[in-house]
């Protein structure tokens, strides 16, 4: 049986990107799971595993990838780094016509790429199976806390990335001191659930949307929403998640109650486009709007959330906005709302997210892609090129693409 030969890329589009698909003992796993299987990784200099963690565990280091069959990367491949015929996994950013990869999209078609995208991966019921979303959640929320604390001068922890891992952060929460803020959390998913682990460990207690509403606590609380909890169809018929989800343009956002209420927001919901932002520039002039601490998980610029105006850095967290001005400011003085909106969040605790993502990779995607073993197709599903051109499931992207 010829060999499968799985080649680990650098990343070459974010160099300062320290995550990696596989950590060295999931590489080492992998190949005593799949005898035909060969893993080779590219040397660098910056990941958060180095070189000599793959070789303890008895992993090739390669410069020349270009003989493997499989490639796995985190963040997008360079234009100029695409090898002709070979099969990617990686986050294209491409599905939502994201204009700064449209070259990379068409470089993909030219050069007869297979790529599977991490992002559609799914099952048949349309829930990710993998991707970072879970840290994100832990680390965006945790930000969220230590900007409301900096904010608010109750508290001082170290930042995420300041922590060895996980385990470091989660000592850190326990130092934490809260007032009896209220706290809403939107969204479902791995991203929601993730922020939900970082709230657990603060003992944060969970209430209703109703008592979230109209009860007063001597404690911390916070509220988890969902989009049936503050989206309404514009025809007043009753809600539908498959139509909310295919035509997203004929719901109204019915959010600016809890603006009313919540001191801390936490956006972890998937946003598409065409729906309703949470609320509008000109609700947050309003006087009765008492947010003062965005933490935007999402991260969707000029999107669900007005005052998300650009992306922060893992660097520089916060930023301020002011709604008066609608202009950006410092973050902490009093006439601005702090805005937390990094992109990249998984980066601040690395190795942690990699054993997350690896794990998923070993256990959910593998099998399929491997295995000869796809009865439900998960992997074409998630193919966007092959062959030299768009899948039918992506044929929407042809007239941007060629633009």
């Amino acid at each position: 049986m010829d060999k499968i030969k799985i080649g680990i890329l650098r990343e070459t589009t974010k160099s300062d990107d320290r995550r990696v698909p596989l950590t060295p003992r999931q590489c080492f796993e992998l190949q005593q799971e799949y005898p035909n299987v060969e893993v080779y990784v590219q040397p660098c200099a910056i990941r958060c595993y180095e070189d000599h963690d793959y070789k303890a565990f008895g992993i090739h280091l390669l410069e020349d990838i270009s003989w493997c069959d499989i490639l796995l990367g985190i963040k997008e491949v360079a234009v100029d780094k695409l090898i002709e015929g070979k099969t990617y996994l990686f986050f294209s950013h491409t599905m939502k016509k994201q204009e700064r990869n449209r070259k990379l999209l068409k470089a993909m078609i030219d050069k007869k790429v297979r790529m599977v995208d991490y992002e559609c991966l799914t099952d048949e019921e349309r829930n990710r199976v993998i991707g970072f979303g879970r840290y994100a959640g832990i680390i965006g929320a945790y930000n969220g806390i230590l900007g409301y604390g900096q904010k608010y001068d109750l508290f001082d922890i170290k930042r995420a990335f300041e922590c060895r891992d996980h385990k470091e952060m989660e000592a850190e929460l326990a130092r934490v001191k809260l007032t009896n803020i209220k706290i809403c959390l939107t969204g479902g998913g791995r991203v929601a659930n993730g922020a939900t682990e970082t709230l657990g460990m603060l003992k944060i207690r969970k209430v209703t949307p109703y008592e979230f509403l109209n009860c007063s606590y001597r404690e911390p609380v916070y509220v988890q929403l969902h989009s049936k909890d503050y989206n309404r169809p514009k025809d007043g018929s009753g809600w539908d998640s498959d139509e909310f989800y295919t035509h997203p343009e004929e719901y109204d956002s019915m959010f600016y109650p809890y603006t009313k209420v919540t001191d801390l927001l936490i956006t972890c919901h998937y946003w598409h486009p065409q729906a309703p932002a949470l609320f509008t520039k000109e609700d947050m002039r309003k006087p009765d709007f008492r947010v003062s601490v965005i933490a935007d998980v999402t991260c969707d610029i000029d999107g669900s959330v007005p005052s998300t105006l650009r992306a922060s850095t893992i660097e520089e967290p916060f930023y301020g906005y002011n709604p008066v001005t609608e202009q950006l400011d410092e973050p902490f003085i009093k006439d601005t709302i702090t805005v937390m909106a990094v992109d990249n969040l998984p980066c601040e605790l690395p190795r942690d997210a990699s054993e997350d993502f690896g794990k998923s990779l070993v256990e959910r995607v593998f099998p399929a892609l491997l295995g000869n073993n796809d009865p439900t197709a998960m992997i074409d599903r998630a193919t966007i090129t092959q062959n030299g051109k768009l899948t039918d499931r992506f044929n929407y992207l042809g007239d941007w693409v060629n633009a």
